[in-house]
């Protein structure tokens, strides 16, 4: 072949080289995307997907679409911090059963009885009004004539200010509160959404003040995990409080953003923050926002909310079972029975005496064997019917008669 005939094919070779390699490069990145998505639809398998292509492919037309939510929304979430008046209270006996859910504001168990130092709580809230109308949790704030103080910090426009804030209505069954500022201004406000057609597998943001103004306005991203949920959160009082029909999100929740938002991709609030699991990664829960409007008038107007539900046999103890442990520490015959862990101040148990570490073997004239027995023995009963408890106290066995209650609201 002739010097000059290679040569040409080679400079040819090198020109179709180099108009390929410019094609490929210049092929956009959100075209491969939709690429491989046709490809994978032939597949009898579908693709597997991981949590930041899933983010990207839902937020490819504008990747500042969290960004813009939490700008706009950020200026109507507020900082709650409350004083509690100063008090001489009694340590209640440790719990042997503690929850699996964290207690975010106070410690169930002060460690003397002293007088203490002004009790404080933090929280979050936001604002529905631009009157100065606020959504939060009660046990953030507490309810009306709990002789606290609440300081409303509103972080907007450049400007921090602090306004005391009244409670208009709270309820805690629901865990609702209503407070109202007064400002010499509008203020900023988010709309609310409609927690009834979110779904599973849909974005959410969380925003809120995180172990309080250090980590003010954070915001977290996740999905709705589930809806429907049912979880026991441990109080302040020592109580345990049921909480019914949660959403629950991988979106991180920690302390401090109990009564802030949990935002659609809308910018709504579909939620409120409410808990999160101690003991788990990833697991947090918040009130379907729609329980909040349907009650929020009546909160407004009243201070409250009237929950007719039929009596119910009331007690007044934290319990579980007998396990190996206990059983050894107590030496005790077998686990048969329950073993209180606390007694419910101003109960039917503490006016009659039962204490915490106190083992219950039978109700009445029938034995126990397990905790879950027991719960339906009293379960079967009436408020004001009369049980008599066989008890054992520190190696010796005692005949209790109570008069059963009827359990209040908060507690069921």
């Amino acid at each position: 072949m002739k010097p000059k005939k290679l040569l040409t094919i080679l400079l040819s070779s090198l020109l179709l080289l180099f108009v390929v390699q410019t094609l490929v490069f210049e092929v956009p990145v959100t075209d491969i995307f939709y690429a491989q998505a046709e490809t994978d639809t032939s597949h009898t398998s579908p693709p597997v997907v991981d949590g930041n292509t899933a983010m990207y492919s839902a937020l490819s037309g504008n990747p500042y679409t969290i960004a813009d939510i939490a700008e706009q929304a950020s200026p109507a979430i507020v900082y709650i911090s409350v004083e509690w008046p100063t008090q001489t209270r009694e340590s209640p006996t440790v719990d042997p059963f503690a929850d699996l859910f964290d207690n975010w504001f106070f410690s169930p168990f002060p460690n003397q009885r002293t007088p203490m130092q002004p009790p404080t709580s933090q929280g979050t809230g936001f604002i529905i009004d631009s009157s100065g109308i606020i959504l939060t949790n009660q046990h953030v704030v507490g309810n009306k004539d709990d002789q606290q103080t609440i300081i409303v910090t509103v972080n907007s426009g450049g400007e921090i200010n602090d306004h005391e804030a009244v409670i208009l209505g709270s309820d805690a069954k629901l865990d609702l509160a209503v407070l109202q500022i007064q400002s010499d201004r509008e203020l900023p406000s988010v709309s609310l959404g409609d927690s009834e057609h979110s779904r599973p597998g849909e974005w959410v943001i969380a925003i809120g003040n995180p172990y309080g103004k250090q980590f003010e306005q954070t915001v977290t991203v996740g999905v709705l995990s589930a809806k429907g949920r049912e979880i026991n959160i441990r109080t302040d009082r020592g109580t345990t409080q049921v909480y019914s029909n949660l959403m629950q999100t991988d979106a991180a929740i920690n302390r401090g953003n109990s009564g802030g938002p949990l935002l659609n991709i809308q910018g709504e609030v579909i939620g409120i923050n409410t808990a999160v699991h101690a003991q788990a990664q990833g697991i947090g829960f918040a009130i379907p926002i729609n329980v909040a409007k349907e009650v929020l008038q009546e909160l407004i107007e009243t201070g409250g909310v009237e929950h007719k539900l039929p009596p119910r046999a009331w007690l007044g103890i934290l319990y579980g079972p007998i396990t190996h442990d206990v059983l050894e520490h107590l030496k005790l015959p077998d686990t048969k029975g329950i073993m209180i862990g606390d007694v419910f101040e101003n109960s039917p148990a503490s006016e009659s005496g039962l204490q915490a570490f106190d083992i219950v073997r039978r109700v009445d004239d029938l034995a126990i064997d397990n905790y879950k027995e027991f719960a339906d023995i009293i379960r079967s009963k009436s408020p004001g019917e009369a049980v008599l408890l066989t008890v054992v106290r520190q190696d010796k066995t005692i005949f209790i008669r109570v008069t059963l209650g009827d359990m209040p609201v908060e507690y069921r």
